[in-house]
């Protein structure tokens, strides 16, 4: 018997990366001389494979400032892991996936972030066993690009109709209707529930325990 599919993404959905993301932007800003970028800004861009979100985020930049600022970005992130930093999970995530893998689903991820991104976090305790496949930017067209999802789905032998993508932005959600699975957004990430809904989320989790809510709720109607 075929099983529901959960497709999460990694960051503002799973792990809160708000505050290390910012500071990676400002310190690529800084070192081209550009001004420090608003959160306000710095937000919409998260889940975009990142060449692209700097793009989009300093659209004026020519290639090699662009390749300058994205070195920037990374080199930033390397400094801050090599002090031992850890991105927190969000309160309830870990204990949401166990429960859901408990309950028969198939878990996997879909992210903007590079293979190494993705490295360190199936390094978390625990980790490495909750997700039958992980999937990224390097691997392929990035979001709204179905591509991760579509290999999502032959890695766990699903189809769309058993499959949910979880993020947090309009990017997830349009990823996800592009792939026609279902949009499942969440209210904690770096996307507003307004914008996730604008996209074209079925429903946006205001918890995780809406959203285990809303998770089962769909597999007893696509499993009816």
């Amino acid at each position: 018997m075929t099983r529901p599919l959960a497709v999460f993404d990694i960051d503002g959905t799973l792990v809160d990366s708000r505050a290390s993301i910012l500071q990676a932007a400002t310190d690529a800003a800084r070192e081209l001389g550009l001004p420090d970028p608003e959160y306000d800004r710095v937000r919409q861009i998260v889940g975009l494979s990142l060449p692209h979100a700097l793009a989009v985020l300093e659209p004026g930049l020519g290639p090699e400032e662009l390749e300058r600022f994205t070195e920037g970005f990374r080199a930033s992130f390397n400094r801050l892991y090599a002090s031992g930093h850890e991105e927190p999970l969000y309160p309830g995530a870990i204990e949401t996936l166990r429960r859901l893998r408990r309950d028969g689903w198939r878990l996997s991820l879909a992210t903007g972030q590079n293979r190494r991104g993705v490295a360190r976090n199936l390094a978390r305790a625990g980790w490495a066993e909750l997700f039958v496949s992980s999937h990224c930017a390097e691997d392929g067209p990035g979001k709204p690009d179905p591509a991760m999802l579509h290999a999502a789905m032959t890695a766990c032998g699903a189809d769309a109709a058993s499959t949910v993508m979880i993020g947090d932005t309009a990017h997830d959600i349009s990823m996800a209707l592009a792939a026609r699975v279902l949009p499942q957004g969440v209210a904690w990430g770096f996307h507003t529930p307004e914008e996730q809904l604008d996209a074209g989320a079925a429903h946006v989790a205001t918890d995780f325990a809406d959203l285990e809510a809303s998770l089962h709720r769909f597999a007893a109607r696509a499993f009816a």
